[in-house]
């Protein structure tokens, strides 16, 4: 939808250029232009106007705002060697209500909202009623519940607007936070009892994924930042999390993917893991590259680290374009129990293969392990080229001038002798040599040089939904009702007996299916990981689930490495909350929550102070976005514009 909101909240025709193609099940690729909002009053004109909601789900994957204001600032993620964005990881005075990406969020909501707005007021009045009459509804529902869900959780109480814009509008009332919620449980609660429990079409919204976010909502609701206000719904709303997150689990068909690599193994444009049955929304893209729009699914871009300047190495499709922007932190690498839980090894690159013979470096009589080699390559095209070894704090086993005997490039991340060091740098570790999150790699993209990601955009699936009601669960003091949660997602992490842990997998080996890709004699691309090499193991396919597995809540509580004494988490309460974080980075890392969820939670100063070189001092002020500046100066008051001590007022807290 283009309804663009000049911070005046005016519609302008109803242009619905934003109706292009994700699925060819119903986001056809045609482009719908000069439509009047009488057209709003047919049923066609509101099946299309369903289309334009569809399509603003990929903002969120988008562009540069996708992981600036989720990821950034927090302890998984801090600034790698390009700092575009890095005033959302210092928070420094860049970070302010002029900053593009905070209008850009704010825009987008609300420009998706009046679309609801619409729907919601004129299906009942011109769709003609039946079934598709209730999922048109559901639809606006979801959606207006879904964007302000998203407004609230940046900037709080934000103006509630629940009628569609038809001429401008100057006024608006800023609502508390608690009336946002309010609106966004009923507007979820409407959704899931109008949505379909099952579609034919690829993509569309079920009642599964209203109960969803519903739970997720309840929890919010329920959560630390909302204690000046929420003691009186609280326990009602975490027993309505766990309602709504049980119906999910136990009757929508939706079920957790086998292997935690199968979310990941992207190897054709809606091959199996885009229809896996864990995932209960998504935002849908295409190889249609005269529809995907200015952007394309660009969250592919944002984790990798630089691989083609190193010998032996150039930039190709599976491997990728590494814009470097997020670097993992020492707490991502240590959340994770490394030689039992699977999920490390299948969310990271650790391997590269050689791509570009005529680069590789040669032996010199100081590294040659034979006189004979000196001057001949170290690798042929295809061989290891680029090894990350992932090592714990006092290994003896590399040094600077050890690992240069190696034949492929190492990064290592203690040498020894170095100490643990959470915060600073340790072994050959950069800012632009780093371990690279790979959940979203993509190499179905066309050229080498493209940004246009073409694999959808997880919004929600049913691991998430475990976690939701385990917290609320814990959050209820019913820690051993929590346990069978958490088990279904860390059995499901742990290590199957005769599975090969050296085996990986991620989004580029859809370069195997893709024409643009399969004219390299070589490719960067590698089925295997460092496990056995960084861990320091020989060779085992037994099972880990005894290691993964919770017998009882002693198993949190008693846990020595969940980080509790550095973050100070004393009593079982705050240590539940802890582990539930730690717990989320293991499922969810990287997968645009974890400011909301620290925000939520009130950890986030000190979980970034903890954890984050850049990220502190952190001032209060930041466990919400300011509202954006233009807004400010383009509301009026009794037909005024504010003066500078009522934009104060209206604005957030400090800022």
């Amino acid at each position: 939808m283009n309804l663009r909101y000049i911070y005046k909240i005016v519609l302008t025709a109803g242009l619905l250029t934003g109706a292009t193609a994700c699925k060819e099940t119903f986001l056809e690729e045609n482009q719908i232009t000069l439509l009047t909002t009488q057209n709003f009053q047919t049923a066609s004109g509101l099946d299309g106007l369903s289309i334009g909601m569809y399509q603003s789900l990929r903002f969120h994957f988008n562009y540069e705002w996708a992981y600036s204001t989720t990821n950034y600032g927090t302890d998984e993620f801090t600034v790698g060697g390009d700092r575009t964005e890095q005033m959302f990881n210092s928070y420094d005075a860049n970070l302010n209500s002029q900053n593009g990406d905070i209008s850009t969020v704010w825009d987008n909501m609300y420009e998706n909202i009046n679309s609801a707005n619409i729907m919601i007021q004129n299906v009942p009045t011109y769709y003609g009623g039946g079934a598709n009459a209730n999922t048109r509804s559901g639809e606006g529902y979801f959606m207006r519940a879904f964007d302000y869900f998203k407004l609230v959780r940046q900037f709080g109480g934000v103006p509630l607007k629940l009628v569609p814009s038809t001429s401008i509008e100057e006024e608006f009332a800023r609502a508390t936070t608690q009336q946002v919620y309010d609106q966004i449980v009923a507007d979820f609660t409407q959704a899931y009892d109008l949505l379909p429990a099952s579609v034919s079409e690829a993509g569309r919204l079920t009642k599964w994924a209203a109960a969803h976010f519903l739970a997720k909502a309840y929890l919010y609701r329920a959560s630390e930042i909302n204690s000046d206000w929420n003691s009186n719904t609280k326990n009602a709303d975490l027993q309505n999390a766990i309602k709504y997150a049980d119906l999910v689990i136990n009757t929508s068909g939706h079920t957790l993917a086998t292997n935690f690599s199968d979310l990941w193994n992207f190897s054709a444009i809606d091959g199996p893991n885009e229809t896996n049955k864990e995932i209960i929304l998504s935002a849908q893209f295409s190889g249609n590259t005269a529809t995907q729009g200015r952007y394309g699914n660009q969250v592919h871009l944002y984790y990798p680290s630089i691989y083609q300047t190193l010998p032996g190495m150039q930039r190709d499709i599976p491997g990728d374009r590494e814009f470097q922007r997020l670097r993992t932190t020492d707490y991502a690498t240590d959340v994770f129990d490394r030689v039992n839980d699977s999920r490390f090894w299948k969310s990271f690159k650790t391997r590269y293969l050689c791509n570009r013979p005529s680069s590789a470096p040669t032996w010199t009589a100081a590294t040659a392990p034979n006189p004979s080699l000196v001057g001949k390559p170290k690798f042929a095209g295809g061989e290891e080229a680029v090894l990350y070894i992932v090592n714990s704090a006092g290994d003896s086993r590399y040094t600077a001038t050890g690992i240069t005997l190696r034949a492929p490039t190492m990064y290592v991340r203690y040498f020894a002798g170095q100490a643990e060091n959470m915060l600073g740098g340790h072994g050959n570790y950069t800012t632009s040599q780093y371990l690279s999150l790979s959940k979203f790699l993509d190499g179905s993209r066309n050229a080498v040089a493209s940004q246009f990601g073409q694999r959808d955009g997880i919004l929600a699936r049913l691991a998430e939904t475990y976690l939701i009601a385990a917290e609320a669960y814990g959050r209820l003091g019913q820690y051993v009702a929590a346990l069978p949660y958490l088990n279904k997602v860390r059995d499901r992490a742990a290590y199957k007996a005769g599975e090969d842990r050296s085996a990986y997998v991620d989004g580029g080996l859809s370069y195997k299916n893709n024409t643009a890709a399969n004219t390299a004699q070589f490719v960067s691309y590698s089925d295997k990981n460092t496990y056995f090499e960084s861990n320091n193991l020989t060779a085992t396919t037994a099972s880990t689930l005894d290691a993964m597995h919770l017998n009882s809540a002693t198993d949190i509580f008693g846990a020595t490495n969940q980080f509790y004494t550095k973050l100070g988490a004393t009593s079982q309460a705050d240590q539940f909350i802890a582990f539930m974080l730690n717990e989320r980075s293991r499922e969810l890392l990287g997968e645009l929550m974890r400011w909301e969820d620290l925000s939520r939670t009130r950890t986030l100063v000190a979980r970034a102070t903890a954890f984050n070189d850049e990220a502190k001092p952190i001032a209060p002020k930041h466990l919400l976005r300011p509202l954006p500046q233009k807004f400010l100066d383009g509301v009026k008051q009794g037909g005024s514009i504010l003066t500078a001590d009522q934009k104060t007022a209206m604005q957030n807290p400090g800022w």
